[in-house]
């Protein structure tokens, strides 16, 4: 029964490693996307899929579970050979059937398939089986056992396997070698038969006795005798014999590649040991590959033992892929603009890894690969050694050293390239050619377009088989290899280089563009279908100047060059998306009547987005910013029956500001309106959602990142106008009032770290409660409005103040 428990307990404990990884996730929240945690740009492929389902991937056990050739075409191409049909006729009828059909071909024979559905009785497969009496015995005597090598996967209602009848199915193939001794195709196949029977059963002395007399040394040629390696290797009682038939099965037969991959990790054999069993060289090297594809860091060593023991072998070109794919985690750094949120959650709270200590070590590593793979180009004993130049031309570029990588990349003819040397070739140039995009530097940007137009004919044609989903895009597909270039060109490194020259609208297109999947779309870009680092970047970084030549780019005609590449991203945005951001800019910028004309270009249905206090029952209780509040938590939510949306509050600040021009007697009182609800628009208010598009305690010690956020994070505005309404006014108790909003004004200005909250003997800590005691609007508050009305109030409820007055 070995080969069944080692199978099971593989699979086992995939199934502990899987579901126990969810319930981690779930409790400690958000994950980096395994597929997709590091930008990268060499394509982990490019020496082609023999091997892509080992590539590198720090994250995942296995690249993917999908073997460069499939059971299902390997057998049916030997079926076809045997009985001259095609192919494709044998996996329709072996493989792609109903479970109705497959219960009618149990009963298959010459008699029984004149009643078969017309479907059938056209398949060419089936109709030479009814010229062949032995070989639809046979295919009648695979159905049968289907039953007993079919997987459960009810855990909560385990099937029980009836051993007795799949040896008495083993039984029955042995008997059946006999009645067709002269025709091996069919002998290879009962044997097979009884043998996976009989291991399945807990047999082993039988499994192990029939590979031995009719399998192992049967002189034909098919990929059954690897598969039935693969049942033996699970029986021999030595984990280093197993792993070693295991790596056999892993040379020879690419179908049952993975799972021989699985299997021999499981043995954990000493890699020492099972080298000794080894015949040849391209043993050795297969044995030292697969155990270098289950290492996730730096591995040279590994790669040129290989090489020397194989030069020939493409399972160089796979493992020196992965070194560079290693590379990348380590040395390419994500643009701030371009990263997501599992990636900012987690370096915001893991300070163990020191990221410049990484990218020095593997800045180390990159001349040792580099070496290696010049090695691999200049000795011409790789199949393709083309692959070791644009090697070395790639991490010249990963240590910025252009010119030379240039130089190493036209050393090499794209026309005679293979095709994934070629794609491999355009991207390295391109990644070339967009960091002379700088301040200064008189480069024509449009030399990128024809690589450009190139890679977006790639990542169409890569999500053109798939749904076209245009909401919240699962880039975690291992299979999305352009189209993460793709987006990983447009948002960290176009658009970064426009921000540095200043273009920040271009920059944003650029972004946007990276998003894109697919050519055309039924509707138009919402913002929450695209990427979160995208949405953020525009709803966060984009001023009304800004917004003013996006306006231009969408309504533009006769664009040439990067800039017609670039318009037709504006012109995908929904106009009600980006006219409500056009109208927010201005609301940040307190230019409430040209927020009004922006808002007015909406449709009426638009709904906009506003903040629902998830402590009430009934959650259409709204906020209102035109409160007075001594607190601000919990935050103070009126309960309103209609929200003050955007456009609302504009027509009321705009109400307000043409107020303190006609009725300048009440001025004052039209100021502190104004200035408590700026205040309460901000971080620390109830009402964010009108000038911010998310909430995050994180922002509480962040730093001030885009303009809009000094009145969001630091209250500039309110206090402003809190000065001039306390200038304007002659009330004692009015001005007591104002003056207490300037403190909290004062107190939100007060730099903060990012620990601060957590660690109350941190001497950031100390220093920011230091200088919340010594607010100077405190001290003025007591020593000229201690007698007012609103001083005895906020006495009684503001710590901060409670704490100054007593030295605490």
């Amino acid at each position: 029964m070995k080969i069944f428990k080692k199978l099971s307990l593989i699979f086992s404990v995939f199934l502990i490693a899987f579901f126990g990884e969810i319930a981690i996730n779930l409790a400690c929240g958000p994950e980096a996307d395994p597929y997709d945690y590091y930008p990268t740009y060499f394509l982990n492929n490019v020496q082609g899929d023999e091997y892509a389902s080992f590539a590198y991937n720090q994250m995942v056990y296995l690249y993917n579970d999908r073997d460069f050739e499939t059971e299902e075409d390997v057998n049916g191409q030997e079926w076809g050979k045997y009985l001259g049909v095609k192919k494709d006729d044998v996996i329709d009828a072996m493989y792609d059937v109903d479970s109705a059909t497959s219960v009618l071909l149990k009963t298959f024979s010459k008699q029984t398939f004149k009643k078969f559905p017309d479907s059938l009785r056209k398949n060419h497969f089936l109709n030479r089986l009814t010229k062949n009496p032995n070989a639809s015995k046979y295919f009648r005597f695979t159905k049968s056992c289907e039953p007993y090598i079919a997987v459960n996967f009810d855990y909560w209602n385990v099937k029980q396997k009836d051993s007795a009848a799949m040896i008495q199915k083993g039984c029955d193939a042995l008997d059946s070698i006999n009645k067709v001794s002269t025709d091996n195709f069919l002998k290879l196949r009962y044997a097979f038969q009884a043998q996976r029977m009989f291991s399945y059963a807990g047999d082993s002395g039988q499994a192990e006795s029939t590979y031995h007399k009719f399998i192992k040394d049967a002189k034909i040629v098919s990929v059954i005798k690897g598969w039935s390696l693969a049942i033996h290797a699970g029986t021999v009682a030595d984990n280093n014999e197993s792993a070693y038939l295991f790596s056999k099965v892993f040379n020879k037969n690419p179908e049952k590649r993975v799972l021989a991959y699985k299997n021999y990790r499981y043995m954990k054999s000493d890699v020492d040991e099972v080298l000794k069993l080894a015949k040849n060289n391209d043993e050795k090297a297969t044995i030292l590959a697969i155990n270098g594809f289950g290492e996730p860091t730096y591995n040279l060593k590994m790669l040129k033992a290989v090489y020397k023991l194989s030069p020939k072998s493409l399972l160089n070109g796979a493992l020196l892929v992965r070194e560079v794919n290693k590379l990348e985690e380590k040395i390419i750094k994500s643009e701030q603009i371009a990263k997501d949120f599992p990636t900012i959650y987690y370096e915001r709270w893991d300070n163990a890894i020191n990221k410049d200590s990484l990218r020095n070590v593997g800045l180390s590593d990159l001349q040792n690969i580099k070496a290696f793979a010049l090695q691999l180009a200049n000795e011409k004993k790789y199949p393709q050694p083309e692959l070791g130049t644009l090697t070395a031309a790639y991490l010249l570029w990963m240590e910025k050293k252009d010119a030379l990588a240039n130089t190493y990349i036209k050393k090499l003819n794209l026309t005679k390239l293979p095709e994934r040397l070629k794609d491999q070739y355009r991207i390295i140039d391109l990644l070339i050619k967009a960091r002379n995009i700088k301040v200064g530097n008189d480069f024509n940007e449009n030399e990128l377009i024809p690589t450009l137009k190139w890679l977006d004919k790639k990542r169409f044609a890569e999500n053109s088989k798939k749904t076209a989903q245009e909401y919240y895009y699962n880039w975690g597909d291992a299979e999305n290899r352009f189209t993460k270039t793709t987006r990983n060109f447009y948002q960290q490194i176009l658009a970064p280089a426009y921000l540095k020259k200043g273009d920040t609208a271009k920059a944003a297109l650029a972004m946007l563009k990276g998003d894109a999947r697919h050519k055309s779309y039924g509707k138009r870009f919402r913002f929450k279908q695209v990427s979160y680092q995208t949405t953020m970047f525009w709803q966060k970084q984009l001023t009304t100047r800004i917004m003013a030549r996006l306006a231009k780019y969408r309504s533009a005609k006769n664009r040439n060059g990067m800039d017609s590449l670039l318009a037709m991203s504006s012109k995908s945005v929904d106009k009600d998306d980006f006219y409500e951001l056009y109208g927010t800019t201005y609301l940040r910028e307190h230019k409430y009547d040209s927020a009004l004309k922006m808002f007015d270009k909406i449709s009426p249905k638009y709904k906009y987005f506003y903040n629902e206090d998830w402590r009430l029952n009934d959650s259409t209780y709204f906020s209102t910013p035109f409160i007075e509040a001594i607190n601000d938590y919990p935050k103070n939510h009126v309960g309103l029956k209609e929200a003050f949306n955007k456009k609302s509050f504009a027509k009321e600040m705009l109400h307000l500001q043409k107020l303190t021009v006609s009725d300048k007697k009440n001025a004052a009182v039209y100021y502190y309106k104004m200035a408590n609800a700026v205040y309460q628009t901000g971080y620390f208010g109830n009402s964010w959602f009108l000038t911010n598009y998310d909430w995050t305690n994180y922002d509480n010690n962040g730093p001030v990142n885009c303009g809009f956020e000094m009145d969001y994070k630091k209250a500039y505005t309110a206090k402003k106008w809190y000065t001039i309404a306390r200038s304007l006014s002659k009330n004692i108790d009015f001005k007591a009032k104002c003056t207490f909003m300037l403190a909290k004004c004062e107190q939100q200005q007060i730099p903060r770290s990012s620990e601060i909250g957590y660690y109350i003997y941190d001497k950031d800590y100390k220093m920011f409660m230091r200088a919340n005691i010594n607010n100077p609007y405190f001290k003025e508050l007591k020593l000229k409005y201690s007698k007012t009305p609103f001083y005895q109030t906020v006495l009684g409820d503001c710590s901060y103040l409670r704490d100054f007055i007593t030295g605490k």
